[in-house]
């Protein structure tokens, strides 16, 4: 693969990645709601998620993706049910009041890297992306399965530094807003950013 090849990958990429969707309105609500101590581990759960979705890709399951609509819409489903679960949690906790809000345990850094692991992985469109994508930037007449890992690679390094900007930028919010009362605005926006993008994986069209 030639460096010309690779920063176009590179350049691609990050228009791609730029672009919100249900991961990044994952971090950035967990970030608004929970401020710096949700970092760490909601950049970790993308980490590994990307990982994740790409390393199956290569391995083909993004192909049965693409050919069996009963297993896109299962995993689409349950995605999707996961991702509103969570905003309704969140919703549920800028609803309460005052001195519940107050008195109410964070989530663990453990539950917080799971669930967006989970939102993560759980995203059959980007499994399809990865397999209509990386494609596009292979030398068919060098090693093939080196440079898709080599592209995989690139994109979960990106996506880790991404997710690290978007985490920063909304924990900024959540300092900024340390108040009860704002604590409680922070987890309804965050709710309702999570809720839309439930809605949004459930409801969205596949171009097949």
């Amino acid at each position: 693969m030639s460096i010309e090849l690779w920063l176009a990958f590179v350049a691609a990429s990050a228009v791609v990645l730029i672009v919100p969707g249900p991961t990044v309105f994952t971090v950035v609500s967990y970030s608004i709601a929970q401020g710096r101590r949700a970092s760490l581990p909601v950049v970790a759960g993308v980490a590994l998620g990307d990982a994740t979705a790409v390393t199956v890709s290569v391995l083909g399951l993004g192909a049965l993706l693409a050919t069996s609509a009963f297993v896109f819409a299962v995993i689409k489903l349950a995605g999707g049910l996961y991702l509103l679960y969570l905003g309704i949690r969140l919703l549920r906790a800028g609803a309460a009041s005052r001195d519940v809000a107050a008195q109410a345990t964070p989530d663990s850094r453990r539950r917080l890297f799971l669930n967006t692991y989970l939102v993560t992985a759980l995203n059959p469109q980007s499994i399809i992306f990865f397999v209509a994508f990386l494609p596009q930037f292979v030398n068919r007449g060098a090693d093939v399965a080196q440079q898709l890992w080599l592209l995989a690679l690139t994109f979960v390094v990106m996506a880790t530094m991404n997710a690290t900007m978007y985490s920063t930028f909304a924990a900024a919010a959540n300092r900024l807003l340390n108040s009860p009362q704002a604590q409680r605005r922070l987890n309804l926006a965050g709710g309702c950013l999570l809720v839309a993008a439930a809605l949004w994986v459930l409801f969205a069209r596949h171009s097949s």
